[in-house]
């Protein structure tokens, strides 16, 4: 299953802002140009469902391989065709790209008394910087009126034709009526690049939404929820990601030339009790495995885990590494750029 108007990634710069109320079912409305077309970002800030306040995480420095490859993109909208949703390519995926820690993901609600509190506000104070500083935006999400504009003016911002991006957050993990839209590597984010002529100065914004009733435990090919059946009930909110026992805190990705494919993995046993690794897979962005057999970990210990370059090697122009529990479940994972992989011999810590 995946979204009915397909999906996409689209390189713009914002005009303008606006906050909405008055609605069941507000969004975030931002005015973009990719330098031919105007489009509306929808961007919601409130579920239509139950708990009613959205997940959110900004991250002010986003670091991650994805940004170099959408450096290298035009203006105007990439439409990613499914064969291209998965891994290594510019589509997202909260769970398996490992973009950032799902668990730091907070409820925030849409419309607060006060100023700089609410999740319209947080969003409004991005996209105001990001039309001072004319910054390269990239909105991942769901299209409408792209290859077939609409015939009216869009009804927020006027202009004609309309056209736009929504479901601009993860498209994952779904029950009931939203199960439909239910895929793997088609999550929506917003993107924000702070360049500058000091290199030194320029960053990425990383901006991520997701519904409290959504799981993070989807399925490897539709993501569904693999917590609970698609057509049911929303799994429990309260039910958190699968708690990190066991973590990556460094690996070894670029050897020195005489150890060459002696790349590695260390792993921090963060847990009071003795972990049997048995049935454990550790995965990189090309979905490359390599079991962990007969390696256990004592409480608060590390263990570095020697890498079979037949089964698996990290890129050194970025890349990600997860590890799995028996259950095919993600315990945990990192991500590392062509710039953290560039210095020979030194081991990139997480």
């Amino acid at each position: 299953m995946n979204l009915d108007q397909g999906y996409g990634v689209l390189k713009c710069q914002a005009i303008a802002g606006k906050i909405e109320l008055g609605t069941d079912t507000p969004h975030y409305q931002v005015h973009v140009n990719d330098g031919k077309f105007s489009y509306r970002l929808a961007i919601n800030v409130r579920s239509s469902q139950k708990p009613f306040d959205l997940l959110y995480l900004v991250e002010n420095n986003f670091e991650h391989y994805i940004t170099d490859k959408l450096n290298k993109l035009d203006f105007g909208f990439t439409k990613i065709a499914e064969t291209d949703r998965k891994a290594g390519g510019i589509a997202l995926d909260y769970i398996r790209a490992n973009l950032f820690k799902v668990t730091d993901m907070k409820p925030l609600p849409f419309n607060l008394p006060g100023e700089n509190n609410d999740l319209n506000e947080l969003i409004d104070s991005y996209i105001q910087r990001a039309i001072e500083t004319k910054a390269a935006i990239y909105v991942f999400g769901e299209p409408w009126g792209v290859e077939k504009p609409e015939t009216k003016p869009d009804k927020i911002f006027g202009f004609e034709p309309g056209r736009g991006i929504h479901n601009i957050h993860m498209n994952q993990g779904n029950s009931g009526s939203f199960a439909k839209e239910n895929g793997v590597y088609q999550d929506g984010a917003l993107l924000i690049h702070f360049s500058s002529a000091i290199a030194s100065q320029e960053n990425w914004v990383g901006a991520f939404f997701a519904f409290q009733s959504q799981s993070f435990h989807t399925d490897d090919s539709t993501g569904n929820p693999i917590d609970k059946k698609v057509g049911t009930e929303p799994p429990d909110p309260n039910t958190p990601a699968v708690k990190a026992r066991v973590k990556i805190v460094a690996a070894l990705v670029n050897p020195l030339g005489e150890d060459s494919g002696k790349e590695s993995v260390t792993l921090i046993n963060s847990s009071t009790e003795q972990i049997d690794l048995s049935g454990w897979t550790l995965t990189n962005k090309l979905k490359q495995k390599q079991p962990l057999t007969q390696l256990k970990i004592e409480p608060n210990a590390f263990v570095t885990v020697p890498l079979d370059k037949e089964k698996i090697q990290l890129s050194n122009d970025g890349g990600i590494i997860t590890i799995l529990n028996p259950e095919g479940i993600k315990v945990d994972g990192v991500s590392y750029t062509k710039e953290d992989a560039k210095d020979q011999g030194w081991t990139i810590v997480f």
